[in-house]
């Protein structure tokens, strides 16, 4: 028996022991003490020690509405005491409700829904109808960016931190765009930014041999770091796009249901010529229920030529579970309080990181926001968000990482996220990241 696992040690050290012996060492845990958490509601946790904290992070934006909201517990408990499962071979009343609205809500015309578990596994399942439809397998995708851990998701994955094999099903070709502030172009203003990102676009797929499938593109990077191209990018992408026939994916995992406060979805900031191809959601839909999906175009949608079915995509629970979340968020307006309190939040976080040389920026959208920390000489510091993250939990507050160089802190509480809250948030920030900048510059001292 090991000290860690032995009778003096706590509980969650003890469970941290038990986790390393039969979890794969890639499975990532936040805190060098990790959590387990245990109960939440609103917008706060416990863990079972018993601490409350403020959670800026809502289980990397899953928890979109609140933690333990009545009508989706409500709904999981009634529906659960009726039937848990049925798979898609059986007509299922909630999947049909949720999809009709999750259809008029897209944008996009004669739209079909396909429910998956994961974002990962809905984007795995776009890819699958583009290269169908296309009768291609090349994929255009951004750099930086991140799209899910299956083999396919992986092989389109900018972001080397998260693609582990360089084995492919597809020939995936990388463009510029998804990173404003690094890289070739960040010296130019938004509009030559975006020119130069179209020239480079038309310059690849000139060289391309075939026809490429599609772009998929995260409006705004979420395991990137929070980071966006200029709005428009994506309209000017999708002209170009569209000379070629080739189809625009959305990936909405992170940027869907309002969250960015301006849209409810993140591609209406690049919505010039119209809504994307095919579009994927996941996460803060099921507040923390697992659903994921895909809307297309029916023609797309349809193409495929083979059976195929979801034997837990789409479950009554699941669905159950979205329709009441999805009610809450638009009677309360939720993107509307993203909009009211993120900016209020992110105004806050400029000011009060102002003079501090270790915030590189603070950048975001809504209740989407990041701030970049970087050393003395201005080069990337993943050692200063950890240290952030850690003092932020013994603070009393939870927040996310990320970034190519895992040196931004990602803010990105429930939507229903009050004044006084975010009031909270800011003030232990301030805290935490004063003492990051006094660590950073005891650093530059010989």
């Amino acid at each position: 028996m090991t000290a860690a696992s032995g009778p003096g040690a706590s509980p969650a050290t003890r469970l941290h022991a038990r986790h390393r012996a039969v979890m794969p060492e890639w499975l990532a845990l936040y805190y060098r003490e990790p959590l387990e958490l245990t109960h939440g509601e609103g917008r706060h946790v416990r863990d079972s020690q018993g601490r409350r904290y403020l959670d800026f992070f809502g289980g990397i934006l899953t928890t979109m509405t609140a933690h333990a909201l009545p009508e989706v517990t409500k709904a999981v408990a009634e529906q659960a005491g009726r039937i848990l499962h049925t798979s898609t071979l059986y007509l299922d009343r909630h999947m049909v409700e949720l999809a009709e609205r999750i259809a008029a809500l897209s944008g996009i015309p004669d739209a079909r829904v396909f429910f998956t578990t994961s974002g990962t596994e809905a984007n795995d399942a776009a890819l699958l109808l583009a290269t169908s439809y296309r009768r291609s397998n090349q994929i255009l995708a951004m750099r930086n960016s991140y799209h899910g851990r299956s083999f396919s998701a992986v092989a389109i994955t900018g972001n080397s931190s998260w693609s582990p094999t360089s084995l492919s099903p597809l020939q995936t070709l990388y463009v510029h765009g998804g990173i404003r502030r690094s890289g070739p172009y960040a010296h130019l203003p938004d509009p030559d930014f975006v020119s130069a990102c179209v020239a480079d676009l038309k310059d690849m797929l000139g060289q391309t041999h075939g026809r490429v499938a599609a772009l998929i593109a995260e409006p705004i990077q979420g395991v990137g770091g929070f980071t966006a191209p200029p709005d428009g990018l994506y309209a000017a992408f999708r002209e170009v796009l569209a000379e070629h026939g080739i189809l625009w994916i959305t990936d909405e995992v992170q940027t869907g249901w309002g969250r960015t406060g301006d849209h409810f979805w993140g591609w209406q900031a690049h919505a010039e010529h119209g809504p994307p191809d095919l579009l994927t959601f996941a996460k803060g839909i099921g507040n923390g229920m697992s659903i994921g999906g895909v809307v297309a175009r029916a023609d797309v949608m349809n193409c495929l030529d083979a059976n195929s079915i979801s034997t837990f995509g789409g479950s009554p629970v699941t669905m159950a579970a979205g329709l009441a979340n999805l009610t809450h968020l638009l009677e309360h307006d939720l993107q509307g309080n993203a909009r009211r309190v993120g900016g209020l939040l992110i105004e806050r976080l400029r000011a009060i990181t102002a003079g501090f040389p270790a915030v590189r920026e603070v950048r975001g959208r809504g209740l989407m926001i990041g701030i970049e920390l970087a050393e003395h000489d201005g080069s990337p510091s993943p050692e200063a968000a950890s240290l952030a993250l850690e003092l932020a939990r013994e603070e009393g507050l939870l927040i996310g990482k990320g970034g190519r160089e895992a040196n931004v802190l990602r803010i990105a509480p429930p939507l229903s996220l009050t004044v006084a809250e975010a009031e909270e948030g800011a003030a232990v920030l301030e805290s935490v990241l004063r003492q990051v900048q006094s660590t950073i510059a005891g650093k530059e001292r010989p």
